[in-house]
């Protein structure tokens, strides 16, 4: 139902009173409607939903949705779903369970909930649907309204302060004594449920005043959830560690393990790789008892300190620990075999491990463990792309690469989904590209390329990452969000997103204008924004800022600024505001000019990191080549200087697309091959994904390190859009140190397959097998040329 103004629902909640601010309070409120059906044959009930803050609904105890999609103040995403296939003759039970995170002050990190998930300091419920059947004869309104009773829960707190995560909001404390068991069928005993109390409109009709809730539909596609088990045991309290294994990983209705009374059982399971799921625990028995999940990314050391990891070999227990946050739950006792009823427990929003310990201390009473798995979440990634090669070490940097970047793709992308949870636009540039080569979904892309939109301050200057509660600006991550639209206007070539986003990206460059200083350069930024740069080992100390920032302005925002004029000049040339992009391209020659003026040093022949200063970075180099500032045979030769000069601060594999894509400009990518050698050590750590830098070592799984995904298939299989929107395809492999490579590479026009193999005898063949009509042109090693006007299959064999 496209028009809300004919919507019946209404925004329902336990109460009619705003949440008093208290951090850390949140709400859990149960919902639910049970109605009849007499004609299954024809009934067909189709829902729209949302909540503030998180909702999970189900129909006769079957989970059906959850979300909300993650929006803002003016962005509340609704849930369409089909219900049709879960109702049943006679009573059926809708049910929902909602968080309401309560609203939280600045730099209380911690106390607030999820930072990605907004919320008002109101809790709602909204649900539109109305149960057809005789053919749409019959109907009955389910709509959020007083018919559907609530009740308040009182048995689950959230711990505030997080100890071993930041942003993501907490683990539970749960009282499982004071739980309503069985609620979602109607089946529960609980006292207290009441009809629940109209608090909103869906909008004001007459007069425009926004409700806390702008109603949207949503724009991505559901999250994934498939029952998964662990595949081993790492440690056990107990000598009889295989009967637990089978227990946890294929479980039967007459296996259980025992907790004796006063016993304490301690066992660290392990999931094969890192990801994403929400953990379950059937037990029975065991009142009282108390039970603790860890969950945890590796086995690692005794921290060095509070901000430094100490962490080696990922999967190797010995000498080494779980570090985590922990989920607490006090059992009730109530599960039943007998009467096929367990005790569950189950945490409301995912976690993220790769190791989970669980630990039960049984008190007076027999605990029976029956069941303790998960299902796995995520993003619904459908990988298309394929790669082999020579060099069977990049085996597992591929399959590395992909599983980091599906543990990063939920309702956002994510820099990492153990710690933060939070969409940066530097990391999801990165990931939207690698995501495109994949799979050619820009689904998720999109969002976020309207959500960094929707950031939009009144100084021009977008936040650096969104949604999020706490506002944060990094002015370098702006250009990046320009560098993704124009990415998405290269592969998928609609001119409608261009125009949609050109006030942003005009907005973002007045800013960037307002700071050019008398010499021509972009000045010293405010302080109150951070003039972050890379993770580097001689910046660490100034949180990632070139040392060149305490006495002046920094190369690299000039040249970055370079590079975001030049992007909307083209964007605007495409839309046809010809005198925009001729303003952008005469305010890029004029830094360009004083940068080479100002910040070239002609003694050392490199870029200074700050006009003056003397001192020279690796970022400072790619950026003058990326912005054209240095090109031609002076652009290569820097690119050789930079490589052989041992002292400069190198760029962090996460910066190092940006160096890989100025080696892929000078005609130097075949040096790109000796630089894997960071993700080789990386990998024989025994990671499963890509770290946040290999320095702090905090995060195990960073969206940003996949980038083989995008050389390998981009570079190694040369698949890269000829013509914007892929109106042409271009094939250009980049052979370096390898002797075959082949794969298939996935574009919005259809799936690439290729592959190249040196011959002995001296000669290059390739095979290509591309979509049909699809203009293809092919770039050989031997720099020879060769069109397809209509695309297809097609061979070569050269010296």
């Amino acid at each position: 139902m496209s028009n809300r103004s004919e919507w019946q629902a209404k925004w329902i909640w336990s109460s009619g009173e705003p949440t008093t601010l208290i951090e850390g309070k949140h709400e859990i409120v149960y919902f639910r409607r049970s109605f009849t059906v007499t004609d299954i044959e024809s009934a067909k009930l189709v829902s729209h939903i949302s909540a503030d803050s998180r909702y999970r609904l189900y129909l006769n105890g079957v989970s059906a949705s959850v979300g909300p999609s993650k929006g803002d103040r003016f962005t509340h995403y609704y849930e369409t779903v089909d219900l049709t296939n879960l109702l049943v003759t006679g009573l059926n039970t809708l049910a929902v369970k909602v968080v309401h995170y309560t609203p939280c002050e600045p730099f209380r990190l911690g106390d607030g909930g999820p930072a990605s998930v907004w919320r008002s300091n109101k809790g709602a419920l909204l649900f539109e649907g109305i149960l057809t059947q005789q053919n749409g004869n019959a109907t009955i309104c389910l709509s959020s309204d007083e018919q559907w009773e609530c009740l308040v829960d009182h048995a689950i707190r959230f711990e505030s302060g997080e100890q071993e995560t930041l942003y993501v909001g907490g683990t539970e404390r749960v009282d499982g004594e004071k739980l309503p068991f069985g609620w979602q069928r109607n089946q529960d005993v609980a006292m207290g449920w009441k009809p629940s109390v109209i608090v909103s409109n869906i909008m004001d009709p007459l007069f425009g005043q926004l409700t806390p809730w702008p109603l949207a539909p949503r724009t991505i596609p559901a999250l994934y959830e498939h029952e998964r088990g662990f595949v081993g045991v790492k440690r056990i309290s107990s000598s009889k560690a295989e009967p637990v294994f089978h227990l946890l990983s294929n479980p039967t209705e007459s296996q259980f393990w025992v907790v004796a009374p006063g016993e304490k059982f301690v066992v660290e399971l392990d999931a094969g790789e890192l990801l994403t799921g929400y953990l379950t625990l059937e037990i029975s028995g065991g009142k009282a008892a108390n039970i603790e999940i860890l969950c945890s990314e590796c086995y690692e050391k005794e921290p060095e300190s509070t901000i430094r990891r100490n962490k080696d070999i990922r999967d190797d227990p010995n000498g080494r620990q779980l570090y985590g946050e922990k989920d607490l739950y006090v059992a009730a006792g109530v599960g039943n075999v007998e009467r096929g009823q367990l005790e569950c427990y189950e945490p409301f929003e995912f976690r993220t491990f790769r190791y989970v310990k669980l630990t039960i201390e049984a008190q007076e009473q027999e605990l029976r463990l029956h069941r303790f798995n998960y299902r796995e979440t995520g993003y619904p990634l459908k990988v298309k792309a394929t790669f082999q090669c020579s060099d069977e070490s990049f085996t597992p940097l591929w399959d590395i690469s992909i599983n980091t970047l599906k543990r990063c793709m939920h309702e956002t992308y994510e820099d990492c989904p153990y710690y933060e949870q939070l969409q940066y636009i530097m990391d999801t540039r990165l990931q939207a590209l690698f995501t495109f080569q994949l799979s050619a979904d820009d689904r998720l892309a999109r969002k976020a390329i309207f959500d960094f939109h929707s950031s939009l301050m009144p100084d021009g200057m977008i936040q650096s990452r969104y949604p999020s509660l706490y506002p944060q600006v990094i002015p370098g991550f702006s250009v990046y969000w320009i560098m993704m639209v124009a990415d998405h206007y290269r592969y998928f070539g609609d001119l409608s997103l261009v125009r949609k986003y050109l006030s942003t990206i005009d907005a973002i460059l007045g800013w960037f204008d307002a700071q050019v200083i008398e010499n021509g350069l972009v000045g010293k930024l405010p302080a109150e924004v951070w003039s972050f740069v890379d993770w580097v080992e001689e910046w660490r100390h100034s949180q990632g800022i070139p040392t060149a920032n305490e006495s002046g302005p920094l190369t690299y925002y000039s040249l970055i600024y370079v590079s975001a004029l030049q992007t909307a000049a083209d964007l605007n040339l495409q839309v046809g505001r010809h005198s925009t992009a001729e303003e952008y391209i005469s305010r890029s020659e004029i830094i360009k000019s004083a940068v080479r003026q100002h910040c070239w040093s002609e003694e050392e022949r490199m870029f200074e990191d700050g006009p003056g200063t003397g001192l020279y970075s690796q970022h400072a180099q790619i950026w003058g080549v990326l912005s054209e500032t240095i090109e031609g045979e002076e652009a290569s030769q820097l690119m050789d200087r930079m490589l052989l000069n041992q002292h400069l601060p190198t760029v962090s594999y996460a910066m190092s697309f940006f160096l890989f894509r100025s080696l892929e400009k000078t005609g130097r990518y075949e040096r790109s091959f000796e630089l894997w050698d960071i993700w080789r050590k990386l990998a024989a750590q025994g990671l499963t994904t890509w770290v946040e830098d290999p320095v702090s070592q905090r995060s195990d799984c960073h969206g940003w390190g996949a980038v083989p995904i995008y050389e390998f298939t981009n570079q190694i299989l040369g698949v890269q859009p000829a013509d914007n929107g892929y109106r042409g395809i271009l094939i250009k492999p980049i052979t370096g140190s390898l002797t075959w490579a082949e794969g298939t590479v996935a574009t919005p026009v259809g799936d690439v397959q290729v592959a190249w193999r040196k011959e002995d005898n001296g000669y290059f063949n390739l095979t290509l097998c591309s979509p049909e009509g699809i203009p293809a042109r092919i770039e050989l090693p031997d720099g020879s040329v060769h069109e397809r006007i209509n695309g297809g299959n097609w061979s070569t064999s050269s010296r």
